[in-house]
């Protein structure tokens, strides 16, 4: 088979997946009928989506990491969830509204003790209305 012919039976497949992903809307229903909205970049960010420790103590303690994140929509949100992937990772978040243009925080609270060597660890952040989340992590090495 020549090239050109590969290249069109491959390329052809692959612009109509482009198309139709284009013509998915923002949003869906789920099985109760409520509308969950899919976010973009730029209705909620985050000033980071990842915090590296670097090298810390297990003798020091505790560690936290705090990430900010933007409300660019025009409407409220609220955190209403907030998981980790391990339990030696405990969240903190604003638990109030956060009204348009405003700001709300997670903060990431790492344990080191009995957890030497390296970590990397996720943060899961569910908002109001989204059908998606938000992951931002931490990292480091405990010595």
């Amino acid at each position: 088979m020549n090239r050109k012919l590969i290249k069109f039976v491959l390329f052809i497949p692959a612009l109509a997946g482009l198309f139709l992903l284009a013509s998915i809307p923002n949003f869906s229903t789920n099985t109760k009928g409520e509308n969950f909205w899919y976010m973009t970049e730029d209705e909620i960010t985050v000033d980071k989506s990842l915090h590296d420790f670097g090298t810390i103590k297990e003798e020091r303690g505790e560690v936290s990491a705090t990430f900010i994140l933007t409300n660019n929509t025009k409407k409220t949100i609220v955190l209403t969830q907030v998981t980790t992937s391990c339990g030696c990772t405990t969240p903190e978040w604003t638990k109030s509204p956060i009204e348009p243009g405003k700001t709300g925080k997670v903060i990431a609270i790492f344990d080191p003790k009995n957890r030497k060597g390296f970590f990397n660890k996720s943060i899961n952040i569910t908002i109001s209305g989204y059908q998606e989340r938000i992951t931002v992590g931490i990292k480091g090495l405990v010595e």
